[in-house]
């Protein structure tokens, strides 16, 4: 034991030499995604709906006092309806992207930085044939 760990041993009190059993956890990702998602997607459905009520009654008190700031009270309850729909179709892309991640594990198919080795002459050559030998 180097003199390191004797000195952490006596300042901290504790033994080194004695092995922590260690518990490796794998969060199970996909399952808690999909069911953040399933409820984020409920939730916005819900607050959707709500809002096109409160959309509603706010357009009816607007209309009959014929006050302009019920009527921006009701724009302003649209434009809130509107940002949740966006909400609800972004949710739908982020899942899309999720999913897509999980699918891809493969090697990229993109090549970056290629380089040929061989003469001037054998590059001409393979530049006619319209080939790349692997």
């Amino acid at each position: 034991m180097s003199k390191f760990e004797d000195n952490m041993e006596e300042i901290f009190d504790i033994d080194v030499s004695e092995e922590t059993p260690t518990e490796i956890v794998k969060p199970a990702e996909n399952l808690d995604a999909s069911k953040d998602y399933e409820y984020t997607r409920g939730e916005l459905y819900r607050l959707i709906s709500q809002g096109q009520e409160a959309v509603q009654g706010a357009l009816e008190v607007a209309q009959e006092s014929g006050h302009p700031r019920a009527f921006e009270v009701a724009v302003n309850a649209m434009k809130q309806v509107s940002d949740m729909t966006d909400k609800l179709i972004d949710l739908q892309q982020k899942m899309k992207n999720l999913n897509k991640d999980d699918e891809k594990k493969g090697p990229s198919s993109v090549t970056n930085n290629a380089i040929f080795l061989g003469s001037t002459a054998e590059l001409q050559k393979m530049l006619k044939r319209g080939k790349v030998e692997e």
